[in-house]
């Protein structure tokens, strides 16, 4: 069977898995699972992405990630690349440390966020380690509901704000909803043509991209005419938080500027530009 098409467009959200050689473990202590958490910092800062959920296990690990930039494949290929340097060179080993290519499902946001981030959560119950998700350390679990502070690089606004516009009561329904649907059947058994998960418009509408047709533009369009980010955002600290607000989510889907562009001009961290864009 060949290999699934990796489909990879602005603004795309995937489910994805990687797993060690031979389900050897790729994480031997906290160290290695301390150190994997840094790379996936730096690998979210150089490609702008967004992480709403994960979990390291002792040989493999799941993140749920949207790529505003269409750049899965090369942001995995520096995560996979750079740990296992580390690695190796910590556990003076050899050669791959992932088995194969790295696994990843395309979903529909609106549909699917919510069941996949409690799907990744719940891995440690699945597998017996613990027995409810708190236990566990490292997964996104305890940072959504208020347990712990978040890592700087870690999204919990847009999975929390599906249950309103409080924090804290979004934080407690949350762990109601993981702890209600504990027992809840694998969002992933929905999967069509292995690598797709959606409702029916969305698997359409992606299908032929796996017959080899060109991908849709669902990303930011590029403006005819880009206006510099200086007139766009002229004026802007006399502006309310909200029409500060509109201006950004400007800047980046009408004019195609990057997360860390509009950042870097505004003075603002890109986690908390990349907040505002999927408000």
């Amino acid at each position: 069977m060949s290999r699934p098409v990796r489909i990879e467009f602005p603004g795309a959200n995937y489910y994805v898995t990687s797993k060690g050689n031979s389900d050897k473990a790729i994480f031997m202590d906290d160290e290695d699972r301390a150190v994997f958490l840094n790379v996936v910092d730096t690998v979210v800062s150089r490609f702008e992405w967004i992480i709403h959920s994960y979990v390291l296990m002792d040989n493999h690990y799941h993140l749920v990630v949207d790529c505003p930039n269409a750049n899965l494949s090369k942001g995995m290929r520096q995560l996979n690349g750079v740990y296992t340097q580390h690695f190796n060179r910590r556990h003076s080993a050899e050669g791959p440390l992932f088995q194969g290519r790295f696994k990843s499902i395309l979903f529909e946001k609106e549909t699917y966020l919510l069941p996949l981030c409690r799907h990744t959560v719940l891995n440690p119950v699945r597998c017996e380690v613990v027995t409810t998700p708190p236990k566990y350390r490292w997964s996104s679990y305890r940072a959504h509901i208020g347990l712990v502070k978040p890592q700087g690089w870690l999204c919990t606004e847009t999975l929390l704000g599906q249950f309103g516009k409080r924090e804290k009561d979004n934080q407690r329904k949350y762990r109601d909803f993981v702890k209600l649907n504990m027992n809840e059947p694998s969002p992933l058994d929905g999967r069509a043509a292995q690598v797709l998960l959606g409702s029916p418009g969305f698997i359409e509408e992606m299908h032929p991209i796996l017959n080899g047709e060109k991908v849709a533009k669902r990303g930011p369009k590029a403006a005819k005419r880009r206006r510099s980010i200086s007139s766009l955002c002229k004026n802007v600290e006399n502006k309310t938080r909200d029409e500060r607000n509109k201006i950004i989510r400007r800047a980046h889907i009408e004019h195609s500027y990057t997360l860390k562009e509009i950042g870097d001009y505004l003075g603002l961290h890109y986690t908390t530009v990349s907040k505002v864009v999927n408000q």
